[in-house]
Formats: C-alpha cells, sequence, structure tokens
C-alpha cells in the first residue's frame, strides 16, 4: 500500500487523473461482468425453478434479502425465488427480464429496484418513473395474472459512512429527501398499474429519519438484523398467500 501511495504521489495532476479514470473505468467493467456472470447463471437456474411462486426481484437491497433462511427460521411454508442483482438499475432490468423475472413464471413478484438510479448526477425521478413503469407494462403483458408489490425504496444514513469515503460521496446524491421524493412517485405509479405499494421503513427509520445505524453495513446496505422489521412488514402480506 505505501509503495502504491509512493507511485501515486510521484504523479502530475493531470496523470493523476488519468490513473483515476483508469481505476474507475477497470472496476466499472469488473461490475458489469458480475452482473452478466450472474444473469448467465439465472438462465440456467431458472430451468428447474416451480411457476407459480413468489419472486423478489430488484438490486443489491433485494439480493441482499436473506428470505430463504427467513422461510426457514419462522417456518414459512413458501417457495420464494430471488433474483436481485447487485448494482441494477431500472433499465439494466428492462434489459433482462426474460432471467430476472418471465421464465420463472411467478404468481406474485415483489420488486425493489430504481435505487441505483438515484445515484447520478443526471437522475431525473421522470426518467426513473418511465423506465419502472416499463416493467411493470412488460409484466403485465407477459405475465398478466401475476400480482405486483411494489417495496418502498429504504432510507440511507449518511453519518454511517464516515469511514468511507466512496459511499460518503453516492450518499450527497442519494439522499433520504431523494429517495422520498422517489417514493411518493412510485407509490403514485402503483396504484396506476393497479399494484400494492409496501411503505416497510418505519421499523428500520430512527428519530431523524435514517437508516438506523445498527442495521447498515455503511450507510446503504443492511446486514439481516435491519431485514428483520422488513420481513415483519411483508409477513402480513407473504402468510396470506401461504
Amino acid at each position: 500500500m505505501e509503495l502504491w501511495e509512493e507511485v501515486a504521489n510521484s504523479l502530475n495532476e493531470e496523470q493523476q487523473r488519468q490513473l483515476q479514470q483508469a481505476i474507475e473505468s477497470m472496476f466499472a467493467e469488473k461490475g458489469m461482468q458480475e452482473k452478466q456472470d450472474k444473469v448467465e447463471r439465472f438462465k440456467r437456474l431458472n430451468q428447474y425453478v416451480k411457476p407459480g411462486q413468489i419472486l423478489f426481484v430488484g438490486s443489491s437491497l433485494m439480493e441482499q434479502f436473506p428470505i430463504y433462511e427467513f422461510l426457514q427460521d419462522f417456518d414459512i411454508p413458501l417457495t420464494v425465488y430471488n433474483r436481485g442483482v447487485g448494482g441494477y438499475t431500472t433499465k439494466e432490468l428492462l434489459d433482462n427480464m426474460d432471467a430476472c423475472i418471465y421464465d420463472l413464471k411467478p404468481a406474485h413478484i415483489f420488486i425493489n429496484i430504481g435505487t441505483n438510479d438515484l445515484n447520478t448526477a443526471d437522475y431525473s425521478c421522470e426518467a426513473l418513473i418511465g423506465n419502472y413503469r416499463r416493467i411493470l407494462n412488460g409484466i403485465r403483458e407477459n405475465l398478466p395474472e401475476a400480482k405486483l408489490y411494489m417495496l418502498a425504496y429504504y432510507p440511507v444514513n449518511p453519518e454511517a459512512a464516515k469511514d468511507n469515503p466512496g459511499m460518503q460521496e453516492i450518499l450527497k446524491i442519494r439522499t433520504n429527501a431523494r429517495i422520498e421524493e422517489a417514493n411518493r412517485a412510485v407509490a403514485v405509479l402503483a396504484e396506476e398499474v393497479g399494484a400494492v405499494y409496501l411503505n416497510v421503513n418505519d421499523g428500520i427509520r430512527d428519530e431523524k429519519g435514517n437508516l438506523k445505524e445498527e442495521y447498515t453495513i455503511e450507510g446503504m446496505h443492511m446486514y439481516a438484523n435491519g431485514y428483520k422489521p422488513v420481513l415483519d412488514a411483508l409477513l402480513p402480506v407473504l402468510k396470506s398467500l401461504s
């Protein structure tokens, strides 16, 4: 690490900028490859699913939901498939609807997608909702009998990101104010398309409206103890499906 810092400090400002761009490009390509690999695994795994079950789909906040363990821990007699992909935006889900949704032929679909759209400086709520609407319309066209449940976006906690400079920068853009604006728009969209909007955030917010610090890894993602209150909020719906 010291050698790396010595090399970086020996570069002039333009060379440092180019080095930073190269590093960011490398990580972006690695992230894209990881997403593609997951989709390829899904395509093969989907050959063995049982149609008519429950699907969780979205980005990392859905991918990391420990729903399999919770089903066993609380003796919930349901079959739930998880097709969340870390880093996914609404556009990326639109590009992979077959592997992530259609191929499973689910009867009930729980969606949490769009939080990564909030991270970009050129974000607009209109563009987010436009893509989300296309996702839902695609489901309605291909799986007309499926029931849709749209989860509210979880709050974040910038104070919990104090030791993570990268996350600090993200949370300057992905603020709770921006999240709440998006949640209001998602709730309206749910009513428009006949989906159920599920605000599952009451149990994970602190008195400031932030994600509780004891629940979060780095201000955005959650440990399993953070997902437990979310599960509690979902249980009445899930139990009605058993």
